[in-house]
Parts: structure tokens; C-alpha cells; sequence
């Protein structure tokens, strides 16, 4: 039996989660971070095992043929995934948050009907578009795949059970911490 609970969190590309999970986890000590496995390049700030765990297409499918996901999606022409062990030893210390797609939300709603799916929605597309165009890291064409991504990712937010807008950070990160508090059982 795990200590912990299983918070998901998504969004479209560019939303804002980074953001708003580093300021949540400054706040909330006692939770846990799983770190996702990627095949998509380090952008220049990015650590290895910190934000993501960077690994060769070669490598996720032999993960996949393994079983060694709790969740894995594909978009953006890059692999996306948890390490089940990793996610598992992280519960037995406490709550933990993800941070994945809608698809994957999916696969983790199916195996663990008893975590909390949180989405985070831009405030208009307008503004999506805007703060992907502002990281000056993504090429044009992927600016656009991700868009239109970020247009089916939203239509999924109707089965998530929280849906928060990023329209201001403090508001946003308010209204999470609020949620894990209530999901977790303590008193605001």
C-alpha cells in the first residue's frame, strides 16, 4: 500500500505546467516529482534525470516491449513517458505529481482510477500561440504541430476532474495548491 497520491497534471504544449509545478513544488515540500523519459533533445537549461531522462528512440521502444511505462504517448514526432518503478518507489514516500498528456492521462486514469487529473488551460489560444512563439527554442513547424495538438488536448479537459486556467501565475498555483490540499484531506 502506497504512502502517497497520484496527482496528474496537463496541458497543451507551452500552457505553462513547468511554471506552474516548479512554484507548486516550492510550496509543497512533501511532494514528489516524476520525472518523465523523452527522446526529444535537451533544450540548453535542461539536466538529465532532472526535467526529463533523455533517451534514444531505440531505447523507449525497448521500454515499451518491456513494460517499464505506467504511461507513454507519442506527439511531436518524440517519445513521452513515466518509469512505472520510479513512479511506484516515489509513492511510497508520498504524493506524487506527473506531468503528461492527455493520452497518457488516460492510460493512468485506466490503471489508477484513484489519482487526481488536474488540466491546465491556456487563456486563449491567442496566448498559447504566444507564449511558444516567446520560448524562441521550437522551429516554426513545430510551433504549429503543437497548436494543433493543443486543440484536441483541450476538448480532453472534460474528463479531467479539475480543470484550472494559467491566466495568472499566483491564481494558478493558488487554485493547485488548493486542490492537493483537498484531494490529500487537509484542511485549507
Amino acid at each position: 500500500m502506497s504512502k502517497g497520491k497520484l496527482f496528474v497534471i496537463s496541458g497543451a504544449s507551452g500552457v505553462g505546467k513547468g511554471t506552474v509545478l516548479k512554484e507548486v513544488m516550492k510550496r509543497r515540500q512533501d511532494l514528489r516529482f516524476s520525472v518523465s523519459a523523452t527522446t526529444r533533445p535537451p533544450r540548453p537549461s535542461e539536466v538529465d534525470g532532472r526535467e526529463y531522462y533523455f533517451v534514444t528512440r531505440e531505447r523507449f521502444e525497448e521500454m515499451i516491449r518491456n513494460g517499464e511505462f505506467l504511461e507513454y504517448d507519442e506527439h511531436n514526432s518524440n517519445y513521452y513517458g513515466t518509469p512505472r518503478r520510479q513512479a511506484l518507489e516515489k509513492l511510497e514516500e508520498g504524493s506524487v505529481l506527473l506531468d503528461i498528456e492527455p493520452k497518457g492521462a488516460a492510460q493512468v486514469r485506466q490503471s489508477a482510477p484513484e489519482a487526481t487529473l488536474i488540466f491546465i488551460m491556456p487563456p486563449s489560444m491567442e496566448e498559447l500561440e504566444r507564449r511558444l512563439r516567446d520560448r524562441n527554442d521550437t522551429p516554426e513547424d513545430q510551433i504549429e504541430m503543437r497548436l494543433k495538438r493543443a486543440v484536441w488536448e483541450m476538448e480532453q479537459r472534460v474528463w479531467y476532474d479539475h480543470v484550472v486556467v494559467n491566466d495568472e501565475l499566483e491564481r494558478c498555483v493558488d487554485e493547485v495548491l488548493a486542490i492537493l490540499a483537498k484531494e490529500c484531506g487537509e484542511s485549507a
